[in-house]
C-alpha cells in the first residue's frame, strides 16, 4: 500500500508507492493507462478540459475491482505530486454516503477548514476550488451512482478520478468503463498457490485449474478458498471442488465458498465471525471482536488473524491492529447473521460493543487529565486492556478509529433501542476529542454527534438534553457566520429550557438570542435579551454572571448609540466586579465607561474614570490593559490640549510593551472588543 499520510473518515491520502503483490489485469492496467493519455471528447473538438479525466473501473464486489484501482494508482502516482485521496461512497451495506461527510474528510485530508455544518454545495465547491492548481489523484470507491461522483470532480484538467462502481455511471461525459471479470487462468492459480503453497498445485495443475473455474476466477471467492484449503494441508485440491459442486448452482460461486468456509469453523469462531455484520462502518479491532462475542481480547485477536489467513477479513494497513470486513462478505455475514441469531441476543452483542466502547473513551479522555487526583483513581482502576499507556497512544488511537467511533455513534442512534447507551457514547465522544483535539479541530465532528444529540432527544422527549444540544449547534452555527440559522436554535433551546425548567440554559439560550442579534447589528433587540438573561441570573443570586451581563448589555446600548444608557450599566457591572473582588474586570469595566463616557463627548469625565482605571489595572498587574490605558489617556489629554502629558503617557505604555505597541497600533475606539464588554456570542469559558 502506499504510505498514508492522513486517514479520516473513509478518507485516505498517500504521497508514495511501495512494492506491489498484485496479480494478473494486465490487458485492463494497459487499457486504464492508455485511456489517461488518451485526447478526451474536449480536446478533439478543440476545447480545454474544464474538469479532471474520470476512469471508470465497474465490477461486482469480489471481483477485485478495488484492487485493480489501487494497483494502478500505485503505478501512477508519482505523476500527481500533489498526493492520493481516497474515499468509500457507501457503507458497508450499501447505504450511499452523505456528500456532506465525504467532501468535509476531502478537504481536512487536504489540510482545508472544514466548517461545521456547511451545506453539501458549499462543501463540494470549497473542495473544488481546494483542487484548483494541484495534481492530484481521487480514487472514489464503491460508488453507488453517478450523482456521488460528479459532485466530486475537480474543475481541474491535470488532476485524475479513479471511480469504482458496480456498474456505468450513466451521466458523467467522456468516461469509458473498464468492466471486469474473473481473473486470467494463470493469474487465478497463482492467488491460489500464494495460500495453498505450490506442491499441491504442481501435482494436479488440473485440478487447480477446475477449483478456478467453480469459483469464476473472483479473486474473493479463490482467497477463500486457499484459506480453506490451507487449513487442510491433507487435502486435495480436487477434495474443494467436489464440495463446490455438491452445492449445485446455488448463489453465487463467492457465496457457495463462503459456506463452505463458514460451516468448517468451530462454533465460537463461526458466531464471531456473524457478528462481524455489526461492526461500524465495517471496521474491526480485538476490543470490538471481544465485546460483541463476550471472549477476551486475546482470544478475539488471534481468532481475527484466523479469519485473516481464511481470507475471510484484511487488515486495514492502519498502525492499530484494526481489520475491515470485505464489501463483498457483508450481505453474506448479514444474512448468516439473521438466520442463526435471534434478535436478542445481537441486542445485547451491540449493547457490550458500546459499553466497550464508552469505557475505551472514558479512558482516551482520563489520560490526559494528569492533574486531577480522581481522575488519576479512576484510571487506576480500569482494567489494564482498556489502558492507554500515554496520553499519545491514546490520541493516536482516537483519531485512528476516529471513522468506527462515529459510525458506532450513527448507528446506536439509528438503532434506536440503545439511547441510554448512545447518549453515552456521544458523551464520552466529545469530550475525549475536545480533550485530544480542541474544540476547533474537533468542529465538524461535533455539529454530526450534536445533530445525533438532538434527534435522540427529540425521540425521547428530553427537553434538557434538546436544550443542551440546540445550544451547542447554534454556537457552531454562529461561529461559522451562520447568524440567522443560529438564532433560529437559540429560540429553539429557549423554547426546550422553558419546558424542562431548567434556568441554566433558559438563561444561557436568552444571551445567545441576545448575542445573535447583536451580531445581526439589531442592538436594540440585543439589549432586552441580554436584560432578560440578567434577570434569570440576578433571580439565582449570580453575580459575577450578573456583573458580565450588564457589561454586554452595555456594549449594545453603546453600539446603538444610548450613550446613558451604556454608562449606566458600565457602573453597574462596576460595582458588581468591586464587589466580587475581581479587580482585573473591575479595571476592564472602568476602561470600557471611560471610552463611553468620551463617545458622549465627556472628556473630563472620561480622563477621571481613565486614571481611576489605571490604578486598578496596576493593582491587577494587567500590563498589557495598563498599556492600553496610557494610550487612551494620551488620546484624551491630547483632544484636552496637553500634549505633554499625553507625549509622558504614551511613552509609558511603549516602555510597558516595548515594540510590541506602537502608536498606529492603538485600539480603533469603534471595534476594539473587550473580552467582558464586547462578546457577540455566548461562547465563553463561563458558558
Amino acid at each position: 500500500m502506499a504510505d498514508q499520510a492522513v486517514e479520516p473518515d473513509g478518507v485516505q491520502v498517500s504521497v508514495t508507492s511501495a512494492q506491489s503483490q498484485f496479480l494478473g489485469r494486465t490487458r485492463e492496467l494497459k487499457e486504464l493507462r492508455a485511456d489517461i493519455e488518451r485526447a478526451g471528447l474536449d480536446t478533439l473538438s478543440g476545447r480545454k478540459a474544464p474538469r479532471a479525466r474520470v476512469l471508470l473501473i465497474a465490477g461486482r464486489p469480489g471481483s477485485g475491482r478495488t484492487a485493480l484501482a489501487e494497483e494502478l494508482v500505485r503505478q501512477v502516482a508519482r505523476r500527481y505530486p500533489d498526493g492520493v485521496l481516497r474515499a468509500r461512497l457507501s457503507e458497508p451495506d450499501g447505504t450511499p454516503v452523505p456528500m456532506t461527510r465525504t467532501a468535509g474528510d476531502l478537504l481536512t485530508a487536504l489540510g482545508l477548514p472544514t466548517p461545521p455544518g456547511a451545506a453539501e454545495d458549499d462543501l463540494t465547491a470549497a473542495l473544488r476550488e481546494g483542487l484548483t492548481g494541484r495534481r492530484v489523484l481521487l480514487l472514489l470507491d464503491d460508488a453507488a451512482d453517478a450523482e456521488q461522483v460528479d459532485a466530486l470532480l475537480p474543475d481541474a484538467p491535470d488532476c485524475l478520478v479513479v471511480a469504482v462502481a458496480q456498474g456505468p455511471l450513466t451521466g458523467i461525459s467522456d468516461v469509458r468503463p473498464c468492466t471486469l471479470g474473473g481473473l486470467d487462468t494463470k493469474s487465478a492459480v497463482e492467488l491460489l498457490s500464494r495460500h495453498t503453497g505450490s506442491v499441491r498445485i504442481t501435482v494436479d495443475p488440473r485440478a487447480a485449474e477446475g477449483l478456478v473455474e467453480a469459483c469464476q476466477a473472483q479473486p474473493a471467492a479463490l482467497m477463500m478458498a486457499g484459506g480453506w484449503l490451507a487449513a487442510r494441508p491433507q487435502a486435495a485440491v480436487a477434495d474443494l471442488t467436489k464440495h463446490l459442486h455438491s452445492q449445485g448452482d446455488d448463489g453465487t460461486a463467492l457465496s457457495r465458498v463462503f459456506r463452505l468456509a463458514y460451516a468448517a469453523l468451530p462454533g465460537s469462531a463461526a458466531r464471531i465471525l456473524r457478528l462481524l455484520s455489526l461492526a461500524p462502518a465495517g471496521r474491526v479491532d480485538p476490543h470490538t471482536a471481544s465485546a460483541l462475542a463476550g471472549c477476551s481480547v486475546n482470544g478475539a485477536r488471534h481468532t481475527l488473524e484466523d479469519f485473516v489467513a481464511l481470507g475471510l477479513l484484511r487488515r486495514s494497513g492502519s498502525p492499530l491492529a484494526e481489520y475491515e470486513v470485505p464489501g463483498c462478505l457483508h450481505p453474506l455475514l448479514r444474512a448468516v447473521t439473521e438466520a442463526e441469531d435471534r434478535p436478542g441476543e445481537l441486542q445485547l452483542a451491540r449493547a457490550r460493543m458500546l459499553e466497550r466502547t464508552v469505557r475505551l473513551l472514558q479512558s482516551c479522555r482520563a489520560i490526559t487529565e494528569t492533574d486531577n487526583p480522581q481522575a488519576r483513581e479512576k484510571l487506576a482502576g480500569t482494567p489494564r486492556a482498556l489502558r492507554f499507556p500515554t496520553p499519545r497512544a491514546a490520541a493516536d488511537w482516537l483519531r485512528l478509529r476516529r471513522p468506527a467511533l462515529l459510525a458506532s455513534a450513527r448507528l446506536a442512534v439509528a438503532d434506536g433501542e440503545l439511547d441510554t447507551l448512545a447518549r453515552r457514547l456521544m458523551s464520552q465522544l466529545v469530550r475525549a476529542m475536545v480533550a485530544h483535539f480542541g474544540m476547533q479541530a474537533a468542529a465538524p465532528d461535533l455539529y454530526g454527534i450534536h445533530r445525533l444529540v438532538l434527534d435522540v432527544a427529540e425521540r425521547r422527549d428530553l427537553p434538557r438534553e434538546q436544550a443542551a444540544a440546540l445550544l451547542n449547534l447554534g454556537d457552531l452555527d454562529a461561529s461559522t457566520g451562520r447568524t440567522a440559522d443560529a438564532l433560529v436554535r437559540y429560540r429553539a433551546a429557549l423554547d426546550a429550557g422553558r419546558r424542562a425548567n431548567d434556568p441554566y440554559a433558559t438563561g444561557r439560550a436568552m444571551e445567545s438570542v441576545g448575542g445573535a442579534h447583536q451580531e445581526l447589528g439589531d442592538h436594540d433587540r440585543a439589549a432586552d435579551w441580554f436584560g432578560r438573561a440578567l434577570a434569570e441570573r440576578l433571580a439565582r443570586g449570580e453575580r459575577e454572571e450578573a456583573a458580565r451581563l450588564y457589561g454586554r448589555i452595555a456594549t449594545a446600548h453603546t453600539y446603538a448609540g444610548h450613550y446613558g444608557e451604556a454608562q449606566r450599566n458600565w457602573r453597574a457591572a462596576t460595582a458588581g466586579y468591586r464587589k466580587l473582588g475581581d479587580v482585573a474586570a473591575h479595571a476592564r469595566a472602568l476602561s470600557e465607561l471611560a471610552r463611553v463616557q468620551e463617545y458622549a463627548g465627556r472628556p473630563e469625565e472620561s480622563l477621571r474614570t481613565c486614571q481611576e482605571a489605571v490604578e486598578w489595572a496596576r493593582r491587577a498587574e494587567d500590563v498589557r490593559l495598563l498599556a492600553a490605558l496610557h494610550l487612551r489617556l494620551a488620546d484624551t489629554l491630547e483632544r484636552l490640549g496637553d500634549p505633554t502629558a499625553a507625549l509622558l503617557h504614551r511613552s509609558a505604555a511603549e516602555r510597558m510593551l516595548g515594540e510590541e505597541i506602537q502608536e498606529d497600533e492603538t485600539p480603533d475606539p469603534a471595534t476594539e472588543q473587550d473580552a467582558n464588554a464586547c462578546e457577540i456570542r455566548s461562547t465563553s469559558a463561563e458558558d
